[in-house]
């Protein structure tokens, strides 16, 4: 399925066309549809401002504005009105990405950036230094008492525990987000070579809730971790 890349006809590129650069590639891609979507999501809402009656016509735009406020409920559920509009531009952020580049791997020609464990990666201790420094910036250097665990006199114990435990967490998120992504688009690609017509369209449509569902997942566990950095219950 990935065996051809459209980057890869772009006569200078074609010179450096390994499997990462093309990777790098995609996800610069991404990225810049990431920045344009955000434009555009602004001036939909600026312009909706200005008329009384809100436009009947569904697309893209309306589509992710859909997202967006299902996002936005999900993460006030989790962690409150006031960080979930705080930290939701970066919560949103993350799963724009995300979710592009996991769909762009359904697209013939493509390589999501997210079937390669380094932007994965990536995207794990992006989330692990984000909600880290979110937490000494709540609380100052009493932040490490959240690795200390509930009682002073069993720190010794529980800070280890705890460093370890938050030290795998951008591991964990990385390596569950390639490897879904990942053998979604192998199932996809096996079938589209054994049968390139009809039979793929269910794949297609499972490889679309696959990538929404695994965007989902990810900024779920970053709310989450979040959460616990920005509780004051230590």
């Amino acid at each position: 399925m990935h065996g051809f890349c459209w980057f890869s006809l772009i006569p200078y590129i074609k010179n450096f066309s390994t499997h990462e650069y093309l990777h790098v590639l995609n996800a610069v891609v991404a990225t810049l549809m990431c920045v344009l979507l955000a434009i555009l999501l602004a001036r939909s809402l600026k312009n909706k401002k200005n008329k009384e009656i809100p436009s009947t016509k569904f697309n893209i735009i309306n589509f992710f504005e859909l997202i967006s406020g299902m996002l936005l409920s999900l993460a006030t559920e989790i962690m409150g009105e006031k960080n979930a509009r705080k930290f939701f531009p970066v919560l949103a952020s993350i799963f724009l990405f995300i979710f592009i580049n996991d769909f762009m791997g359904l697209i013939p020609g493509f390589l999501p950036a997210t079937d390669n464990i380094n932007t994965t990666f990536a995207c794990g201790i992006f989330v692990f230094i984000y909600y880290n420094y979110a937490g000494f910036k709540e609380h100052g250097f009493s932040y490490i008492k959240h690795y200390m665990g509930p009682m002073i006199w069993l720190a010794p114990l529980m800070f280890p525990i705890e460093l370890i435990s938050n030290m795998v967490r951008p591991f964990s998120l990385g390596l569950r987000l390639f490897g879904n992504i990942t053998g979604d688009h192998l199932v996809l690609g096996i079938f589209s070579d054994l049968a390139p017509l009809i039979v793929p369209i269910p794949f297609l449509g499972l490889g679309l809730f696959v990538s929404f569902f695994q965007a989902l997942i990810f900024v779920l566990l970053s709310m989450i971790y979040l959460t616990l950095a920005l509780s004051h219950e230590h």
